[in-house]
C-alpha cells in the first residue's frame, strides 16, 4: 500500500510540476505579448510624438502678433481690407487656426518710426508707405515685402494762405515734409519736374506742419487724404497733387521681419488669404465700410468714399502696376541718395 501511495504521490508531484511549468510558460507568453504590445505602443507613441513634434512646430508660432500701421484713431485700426478684417475679427479668426491668439495693433505717425520698431523687433509686421519701406530695406533692414494692398496713394502739396500760387512760386521757399515718407518722394520728384531747384525742406509731422502752415512759418506742406481736403476747404492753396503725376503716386507696402518668418514661414500665405476674406466681406458691406472709414478718419462717409474708394483696394497681393510703381520709386530714391543702395525688388518681394 505504501508503494502504491508513493507512486500516486510521485504522479501528483509530476502533475504539479507540469502545471507549474505550464503556468510559467503561459505567464512568459503573456509577458511577451505585453512587451510586444508595449513595443507597438511605443511605435504609436512615436507616431504621436511625431504629431507632437508637428504641434511643437506650430507652437513655435508666437501666440501674439505685433502689427503696426500708419495713423492714429479711436478704433486703433488701419483702413483698407486689413483694417476692416481686424475690426470685424475676420483676420483674427483666420490667424487663430495657426496658433495666433492675439493681434496687438500699434499706430505710428509715419513710416520711418514704424520701420524702426520693425528693425528693433517690437513689431512682426507693418503696413506703411512704399518709400520708408524701401529706404529701410536699402539700409539693411531684415524685412520681406508680402503685399501691396494699394497703389493709388495721392500726396497733396498745399500752400499757405496768401502765399505761393503755383509750384514754381516755391523757388527759394520752405516746405514742410515728413522725411522718408512717400510724400517726401512726391514733393522732390514734383519740384524736379517743375524745374524748382532752390528750396528748403524741413521735417515735421503732419500736426506740427499744419500748425506751422497756419502761422506762416513754412510756405507749403504735404498732406494726404481727408486731412488734405479739410485744409483746402479752409482756404489753403492747392498747389498740386499726385493724381496729376501717375509716376509719383504712392503705393502701400506690407512687410514682415525675417526673424518672424523663421518662426512662421507660411505667414505671408496665411495673412494674404485672411486679407482676401476680409476684402470679400467688405465688398458685401460697402455702406458699413464707408461708415467705418468715416469713424476712423473723423469725417463723413461721403468724403471717405471720395478719398478711399473700395475700387482702389487690390484683391491680390501684387499687381504688375504696383510693382512698376515700386520699381520707379526705388530707382528715384537711390538716384537721389535717399536709399543707401540699389537692389532688385524681386529679392525683397516674397510671393
Amino acid at each position: 500500500m505504501k508503494r502504491v501511495y508513493k507512486e500516486k504521490e510521485v504522479k501528483h508531484s509530476k502533475k504539479l510540476r507540469l502545471a507549474i511549468l505550464t503556468t510559467i510558460m503561459m505567464l512568459m507568453l503573456v509577458l511577451q505579448a505585453c512587451n510586444n504590445t508595449e513595443g507597438n505602443g511605443a511605435s504609436a507613441s512615436g507616431g504621436a510624438n511625431t504629431g507632437k513634434a508637428g504641434e511643437e512646430s506650430t507652437s513655435n508660432v508666437p501666440p501674439v502678433l505685433n502689427y503696426g500701421f500708419i495713423g492714429s484713431n479711436k478704433l486703433n485700426v488701419p483702413s483698407g481690407a486689413e483694417g476692416w478684417g481686424l475690426y470685424k475679427g475676420i483676420i483674427q479668426e483666420e490667424l487663430k487656426k495657426h496658433g495666433i491668439t492675439e493681434v496687438k495693433l500699434t499706430g505710428f505717425p509715419n513710416g520711418p518710426d514704424q520701420t524702426e520698431s520693425l528693425i528693433s523687433g517690437r513689431l512682426d509686421i507693418g503696413s506703411l508707405g512704399d518709400t520708408p519701406a524701401i529706404i529701410a530695406y536699402a539700409s539693411g533692414a531684415k524685412t520681406r515685402l508680402i503685399s501691396q494692398s494699394s497703389t493709388n496713394s495721392i500726396g497733396y502739396l498745399i500752400g499757405k494762405k496768401d502765399g505761393p500760387k503755383t509750384v514754381k512760386d516755391l523757388e527759394g521757399k520752405t516746405i514742410a515734409i515728413q522725411k522718408g515718407s512717400f510724400m517726401h518722394r512726391y514733393v522732390v520728384g514734383l519740384l524736379q519736374e517743375e524745374g524748382v531747384t532752390d528750396y528748403k525742406l524741413v521735417h515735421m509731422l503732419i500736426p506740427d506742419a499744419t500748425a506751422a502752415l497756419a502761422r506762416g512759418d513754412v510756405d507749403a506742406t504735404t498732406n494726404l487724404g481727408v486731412p488734405a481736403l479739410k485744409l483746402l476747404d479752409q482756404g489753403y492753396t492747392h498747389l498740386d497733387d499726385a493724381s496729376k503725376h501717375p509716376n509719383l503716386l504712392g503705393t502701400s507696402a506690407t512687410v514682415v521681419s525675417e526673424d518672424y518668418l523663421t518662426k512662421f514661414p507660411d505667414f505671408p500665405k496665411v495673412w494674404n488669404e485672411a486679407r482676401e476674406k476680409a476684402l470679400a466681406d467688405l465688398k458685401q458691406h460697402e455702406d458699413e465700410y464707408y461708415q467705418f472709414l468715416a469713424e476712423i478718419g473723423d469725417t463723413t462717409p461721403e468724403l471717405a468714399k471720395q478719398v478711399n474708394p473700395i475700387s482702389d483696394i487690390k484683391d491680390t497681393a501684387f499687381t504688375d502696376e504696383g510693382i512698376k510703381l515700386l520699381e520707379g520709386t526705388k530707382n528715384f530714391l537711390y538716384k537721389e541718395k535717399l536709399a543707401k543702395k540699389d537692389f532688385n525688388i524681386s529679392d525683397w518681394q516674397l510671393k
